[in-house]
């Protein structure tokens, strides 16, 4: 759900002030906010977090386990100035050699390396007409969009400031996907199962 505001320009206030259990962000100035989500798409959150934390930011040595990221869930990311572009993905990544330590005191101002946006009815039209093209325009290298749904995780790259499709599996087996294709992501375990 877009929000206008009729009387003055958004500010990040908006977002301090949206209501209990709506998430709110501001893209390219337009406050937009949404009901928090459902159980399929809290699971892929929480897998898919799990999966990638322990193996590439609490990596532990092993050939499986390569480390070298924080991966944060929900973030709140401003793009410059908070009151234009204030961001709250689903999932996001950092390289450590791009960002060495998390700051305890401030949101996160710099880009990520990499961002998963998990789709829902009620965001798969902003996640793709509005936030693809702010992450393209920041230069987000990695994009990933889970679709619960439909059991399907699309990859995407950045390539000259335009997102390139680089596959879209499904839910069998595992899959090497850039930017963690040290290791293998176990797609079936990404959704819930389906009722019988």
């Amino acid at each position: 759900m877009s929000t206008a505001a009729k009387d003055r320009p958004v500010s990040y206030q908006d977002v301090l002030d949206a209501p209990e259990g709506m998430r709110a962000e501001i893209l390219n100035g337009e406050l937009v906010m949404q009901a928090r989500p459902m159980p399929d798409h809290d699971h892929v959150d929480s897998v898919m977090g799990t999966l990638l934390t322990s193996a590439f930011q609490l990596g532990r040595g092993g050939p499986r386990d390569p480390g070298g990221w924080w991966i944060v869930r929900e973030p709140e990311l401003h793009f410059g100035d908070p009151n234009f572009r204030t961001v709250d993905p689903d999932l996001a990544g950092w390289r450590k050699e791009r960002m060495p330590v998390i700051s305890p005191k401030k949101r996160y101002d710099v880009v990520p390396d990499w961002v998963c946006e998990i789709l829902s009815p009620s965001t798969a039209r902003t996640d793709r007409l509005k936030k693809m093209p702010l992450y393209a325009d920041v230069g987000v290298c990695f994009l990933w969009l889970a679709d619960p749904a439909n059991r399907t995780l699309e990859s995407y790259t950045l390539a000259d400031g335009r997102w390139t499709l680089d596959s879209i599996y499904g839910d069998e087996g595992e899959a090497l996907i850039p930017p963690f294709e040290a290791v293998p992501l176990p797609l079936a375990n990404l959704w819930l199962p389906e009722a019988e």
